[in-house]
């Protein structure tokens, strides 16, 4: 693997989630009204695990919600996403520098990379180099032994922990 990692923002319209997650999987970063209604869908169908106890409130309730463009997405949304394409979505928080890692119980043998401030996620990939176009991008990467993706990872990482120097100064 050549090249760097590269933050790719994705626009501040309470959509992140949803667009950076269409980034990484299909470069398309307007994926939000789709994705909202694949959640939706998937937590329609089986309200005995999204029940009430689980989502925080009603399954119907929550359909509704999260389909509102308005509404934000996190763990619950990341999880079902990561089941819907098939690879493991890893959540680097800027905060903690702690990666959250969805889809990993069942063994995808792909993955691919967001990073969150506590309010917004964007999404993370590799450019050949620095200033290439995003269509040169790579944001999907085989899953290794030992459940690592190589060094994209700890490329990853190293930007996550310069993210984080320049949070705590601001």
């Amino acid at each position: 693997m050549e090249g760097i990692i590269v933050r790719r923002v994705i626009p501040s319209d309470n959509s992140c989630l949803f667009n950076a997650v269409g980034y990484v999987m299909e470069h398309d970063k307007n994926k939000a009204p789709e994705l909202r209604q694949v959640i939706a869908a998937t937590v329609a169908s089986d309200p005995v695990k999204y029940s009430e106890a689980f989502l925080g409130k009603s399954n119907q309730e929550y359909c509704s919600w999260i389909q509102d463009p308005e509404k934000w997405g996190g763990a619950i949304e990341l999880s079902i996403l990561a089941d819907y394409y098939g690879r493991e979505i890893a959540a680097y928080d800027i905060q903690t520098t702690r990666c959250d890692l969805y889809g990993q119980e069942k063994k995808y043998s792909e993955r691919v990379m967001l990073i969150y401030d506590g309010l917004h996620y964007d999404a993370l990939a590799i450019s050949p180099f620095e200033g290439a176009p995003e269509e040169f991008d790579q944001t999907i990467f085989p899953v290794q032994k030992g459940r690592t993706i190589g060094p994209a990872e700890d490329l990853a990482l190293k930007l996550v922990k310069e993210q984080q120097r320049y949070y705590s100064r601001s």
